[in-house]
C-alpha cells in the first residue's frame, strides 16, 4: 500500500524518501514536523464537488517553511497539485462556505475581504464587490435577490443582478459628538480670535461642520445614526434576512484590570522585553450589551439578556432564523456560571431557549459554536452539557418541546446540519472516549448511523452534494493524513497523502497500551504505558511521568498525540529501561463536565494527586521504588 502511496506523492524522487536506520536520539526525534510531517489543514471541497483543497507541506520539508496550498481530485488515485498563491486567489471563492439561498442553488461567500456569489450547479463564481474596505457575513435576502454583508460594522444590501450597493445602517462606536454652539458676547469675540490665530483650531471647527452636514444629510435619506457609551465598542452586527430587524453586541472593556508581566529575555535588542500576560481570577472583566434595531420604525432597545438587573457579562449572536422572525443569542455571564440561550423576535421580544448554570463554569465541547436554526426557523438545535455531558439538544422556537437527542456518558464533538436539513452530521466519542468518529442522525432523533469506521480521530468535511468525504484520519502511532471516501458506512478508505517522511516510517512506533489508573477518590484515571519490553529493553527498575499541557486537553486515545515529541521521547525512555505513564488527569477533556471541573478552585489538588496516585501504580504493579519515579511535562 505505501509503495502504491508514493506514486501519489508530488515530484519527491524514490531516492529522497529512502534513508538509512532512523536514528532514535533525542537530538533527532526533536526535530519534530520534519519527520512525522505536517497534517493536512483547512480541508475544502470546490462548489462543483470535483476538488479537494487542503494546506500541507511535503515529508521532510524544513520545520520552518510555512504550510503550501494543494489539490487533489476527489477520485481514487488521482495526484496532488501544488496550488501557487495567484491561482488560489482565482479559485478561493469557490471553495469557501457561507450562506445558501433558499433553494440551494446559490451561495453567498466571502473571500479575502469581498463578496461572492457562487453557483453551485455549475461551479462557478461571481464578484459582487471589489473595495480596500473588508466586507464579511454575506447572506441572502429572503427574495435571494439581495445580499446583506458587514463592512466597517454595518450592514450594507447589494442586488445579486445588477449590483446596485446601499448602506442601510450607521452604526457608531462611542457617544454622540456634541454640537459646539457658537457663544456671544465676549467670550465669542475670544473665540473668533482664537479661530483666526490657530489653523489647528479652524480644522477642527471645519470637521465639526462637515459632520453636522453629514448627519443631516443621512438623516434626510432616512439613515439614522446610532450611537454606544463611551468606551463601548460595537462587536457584532446581525441583520435579519428581511432587513428589518437587526442584533448588535458590543464590548466595553474592564477598566482597571492589570495583567501581568511576563519576561520575554530572548530579544532582537539584547534587553529583556515584557509580554502583557492575562490578568488574576477575580480581576474585573470586559462586559457588554445587546441591542435590537427595528430598521422600519428606526428604534433602538437595549436588550436585558440577564434574568437579574446586576448580572453583566457577554453576549455572542447566533443568527436569525430563515424568514427573519426570530434571532437567536448566547448571554453568559462573567463568571461563567451562566449561560442563556435566548432568542428575540421582530417587536424585540425575548424568549428563552435554555439557561444552563454550572457551579464551576459552563464550557465544554462544542459549547458556544455548534448552534442553528432549522426546519424553516422552527427549530433551533444546540449543544449542552445539561446532564453532565456534552449532547445535542433541539427546541421549538418559542421554547416549548425540547429534545435531547443523544444521551450517555459520552460527547458529542461537533455538529453541522446538512444542506437539505433532514440530518444532522456529528463526531461523537460514543464507541469509548479514546475514539472520535462520524455519524449522521435524523433532525428527529433516533438512531445514528455509523460513517466510519477505523479506530482513531477521524476529522470529516462533507462534500457540498453530500456524496463524498475527505477525512482527516490518524492513529496513535500514525499522524494525520488526507483521506477519501464516500459518505456511506464502513465504505473504503482511500489515502491520498503521505505525511511522515520515509525516515519516519522507517522506525517501529509502538501503540501504546490504555491502562486505568485507580485514583485515590475511587476513579479509575486513563494512561498511555510505555514499557521497556514494547521497545526489546531490559527494566531498569525507574519510572517517568508525563504531564500534558494545556490542562484542558485529550491525549489518552487510539488517536495521534497532540504532543507528538513527547510521544517519540516517552518511547525514548522505555527504550532505556524506564516505564512510563501519560495521564488524562482531572481536567482534562473528553470525559465530560465533572471531569473538566474537578479542579476548580483547587489547581495542584485533584489534578496532582492523579498523578501521586500514578505513582503508587508504578509501585504496586512494576515494584518501582518511589525515589527513582521522575516526573516532567508542560
Amino acid at each position: 500500500m505505501l509503495k502504491a502511496l508514493f506514486v501519489l506523492l508530488l515530484a519527491a524522487p524514490l531516492a529522497a524518501q529512502q534513508s538509512p536506520a532512523f536514528d532514535f536520539s533525542i537530538k533527532n526525534i526533536m526535530r519534530g514536523p520534519e519527520l512525522y510531517g505536517r497534517q493536512p489543514q483547512d480541508v475544502r471541497w470546490s462548489a462543483d464537488n470535483k476538488w479537494i483543497y487542503f494546506t500541507w507541506l511535503e515529508p521532510g520539508t524544513d520545520w520552518r517553511e510555512t504550510p503550501k496550498r494543494f489539490r487533489v481530485r476527489a477520485t481514487l488515485g488521482a495526484k496532488l497539485e501544488r496550488v501557487s498563491p495567484a491561482q488560489f486567489d482565482s479559485i478561493g471563492a469557490l471553495v469557501s462556505t457561507g450562506d445558501r439561498s433558499g433553494n440551494g442553488r446559490h451561495m453567498a461567500v466571502e473571500f479575502d475581504g469581498d463578496i461572492y456569489v457562487t453557483d453551485m450547479r455549475t461551479g462557478t463564481t461571481r464578484r459582487l464587490t471589489q473595495t480596500l474596505a473588508r466586507e464579511r457575513s454575506p447572506q441572502f435576502s429572503l427574495s435571494a435577490d439581495k445580499v446583506y454583508f458587514i463592512r466597517d460594522n454595518n450592514v450594507y444590501s447589494i442586488d445579486v443582478s445588477g449590483g446596485s450597493l446601499r448602506q442601510l445602517t450607521d452604526l457608531r462606536s462611542g457617544p454622540e459628538p456634541a454640537d459646539s454652539a457658537r457663544a456671544a458676547g465676549q467670550r465669542g469675540r475670544i473665540e473668533q480670535q482664537q479661530r483666526d490665530l490657530f489653523e489647528a483650531i479652524r480644522d477642527r471647527v471645519r470637521a465639526d461642520s462637515i459632520q453636522r452636514a453629514e448627519r443631516r444629510e443621512r438623516e434626510s435619506r432616512g439613515l439614522k445614526t446610532y450611537y454606544t457609551q463611551r468606551g463601548e465598542e460595537l462587536a457584532a452586527v446581525s441583520p435579519a434576512p428581511d432587513a428589518r430587524s437587526l442584533l448588535i453586541t458590543t464590548r466595553i472593556s474592564a477598566q482597571g484590570a492589570r495583567g501581568n508581566d511576563i519576561p520575554r529575555f530572548v530579544t532582537e535588542s539584547g534587553y529583556i522585553e515584557q509580554i502583557r500576560g492575562r490578568e488574576n481570577v477575580g480581576d474585573t472583566q470586559d462586559r457588554g450589551r445587546a441591542g435590537f434595531i427595528n430598521l422600519v420604525t428606526g428604534t433602538l432597545t437595549w436588550l436585558k439578556p440577564y434574568p437579574s438587573d446586576t448580572a453583566n457579562g457577554l453576549v455572542q449572536p447566533l443568527g436569525w432564523s430563515d424568514n427573519g422572525s426570530r434571532g437567536a443569542f448566547y448571554a453568559y455571564t462573567a463568571d461563567n456560571k451562566v449561560r442563556l440561550l435566548r432568542t428575540v423576535d421582530a417587536t424585540g421580544k425575548l424568549t428563552t431557549l435554555e439557561t444552563l448554570r454550572d457551579t464551576a463554569w459552563v464550557d465544554g465541547p462544542c459549547s458556544f459554536s455548534c448552534a442553528g436554526w432549522y426546519d424553516g426557523g422552527r427549530r433551533f438545535y444546540h449543544v449542552s452539557e445539561a446532564d453532565g455531558f456534552a449532547h445535542l439538544y433541539t427546541v421549538a422556537a418559542d421554547g416549548s418541546d425540547r429534545r435531547q437527542l443523544t444521551r450517555g456518558k459520552w460527547e458529542v464533538l461537533d455538529v453541522t446540519l446538512s444542506p437539505d436539513e433532514k440530518s444532522f452530521y456529528l463526531h461523537t466519542s460514543e464507541p469509548s472516549p479514546f475514539e472520535h468518529q462520524f455519524y449522521r442522525m435524523s433532525v428527529n432523533g433516533g438512531a445514528r448511523e455509523r460513517i466510519t469506521t477505523k479506530s482513531g480521530r477521524h476529522r470529516v468535511v462533507v462534500s457540498p452534494d453530500g456524496q463524498m468525504l475527505a477525512d482527516v484520519y490518524s492513529y496513535v502511532n500514525r499522524p494525520p493524513d488526507l483521506f477519501l471516501m464516500a459518505n456511506r458506512p464502513g465504505a473504503e478508505m482511500s489515502q491520498l497523502t503521505l505525511s511522515p517522511s520515509a525516515e519516519w516510517l522507517s522506525f517501529k512506533w509502538i501503540e501504546p497500551e490504555i491502562v486505568m489508573i485507580p485514583a485515590s477518590d475511587g476513579v479509575m484515571v486513563p494512561a498511555h504505558i510505555y514499557r521497556p519490553k514494547d521497545m526489546g529493553a531490559q527494566p531498569n527498575g525507574a519510572g517517568v511521568i508525563f504531564v500534558h499541557g494545556a490542562g484542558y486537553l485529550h491525549n489518552v486515545g487510539n488517536f495521534w498525540s497532540e504532543y507528538p515529541r513527547e510521544y517519540m521521547f516517552n518511547q525514548f525512555l522505555a527504550s532505556k529501561g524506564y516505564v512510563v505513564l501519560d495521564l488524562d488527569y482531572r481536567a482534562s477533556s473528553g470525559y465530560g463536565r465533572d471531569w473538566r471541573t474537578a479542579i476548580y478552585r483547587y489547581m495542584g489538588g485533584r489534578d496532582l494527586q492523579d498523578q501521586v496516585d500514578a505513582s503508587k501504580y508504578l509501585q504496586k504493579e512494576y515494584s518501582i521504588d518511589p525515589e527513582r519515579i521522575g516526573i516532567y511535562g508542560g
